[in-house]
């Protein structure tokens, strides 16, 4: 499996909508820093066909330190999420 940059990204996009490579990375960057303030914000980013962005919360947990097998706490805290949409699922999967 290979991975993808965003510059490599960037060029493909570039191609496929014929348009210079710095404008597809500025809208990017753009989308990116979209997608982070709506999450801010405590929404979600619902794209049809797609999936979501969303942040989910964590509740508080015990946990187990590894190396001395004490327990600790975990506070609770918050995570980015992605759900990918049905259709998503069906063509990758």
């Amino acid at each position: 499996m290979t991975s993808v940059k965003k510059t490599q990204f960037a060029q493909i996009l570039a191609e496929k909508l014929n348009i210079p490579k710095k404008q597809a990375l500025e809208f990017m960057d753009t989308f990116m820093d979209e997608v982070v303030r709506i999450m801010k914000k405590g929404d979600k980013l619902n794209l049809s066909g797609f999936g979501i962005f969303k942040v989910a919360d964590r509740k508080a947990r015990e946990g187990r330190n590894p190396r001395t097998g004490e327990s600790i706490h975990i506070p609770a805290s918050k995570k980015a999420k992605f759900v990918p949409a049905k259709a998503l699922k069906e063509a990758v999967l």
